[in-house]
């Protein structure tokens, strides 16, 4: 299996909820998470925040659908999907998949957002 290196927004709570999730899933530790909003970027801050990235085993930076798959081969339970996903008509369905996630997501980081804010004030009291 191939190491490799995923950007993400630390600073959005949905992807920090998602990071933590594919965190616990990669057991066997080939997965380098980095988030922007602290480290040096591989290509334009902005562009690295407004889609999902990734590379593997040092190859091209990968975005979208693209870099999800790459993240997956490297962890065994998700790794048939990420394999699923090297043929060009599976991975064009992700990346339709991932087209309409990015138009609902504003929503769903305020959404998780909002929740987040309740439990802590929760947490206060």
């Amino acid at each position: 299996m191939s190491r490799v290196t995923v950007w993400h927004d630390g600073g959005c709570p949905l992807c920090r909820r998602e990071i933590a999730l594919m965190r616990r899933l990669d057991t066997r530790g080939r997965i380098t998470f980095v988030d922007v909003t602290h480290a040096a970027c591989p290509t334009d801050r902005a562009a690295l925040l407004a889609r999902f990235h990734a590379r593997e085993d040092g190859g091209p930076l990968l975005s979208g659908a693209a870099a999800f798959a790459a993240m997956w081969r490297a962890i065994p339970l998700l790794r048939p999907l990420g394999l699923a996903a090297r043929h060009r008509r599976v991975l064009a369905l992700l990346d339709c998949g991932y087209a309409a996630f990015l138009r609902v997501r504003p929503s769903l980081q305020r959404l998780v957002s909002a929740a987040s804010a309740a439990r802590d004030a929760k947490r206060r009291t």
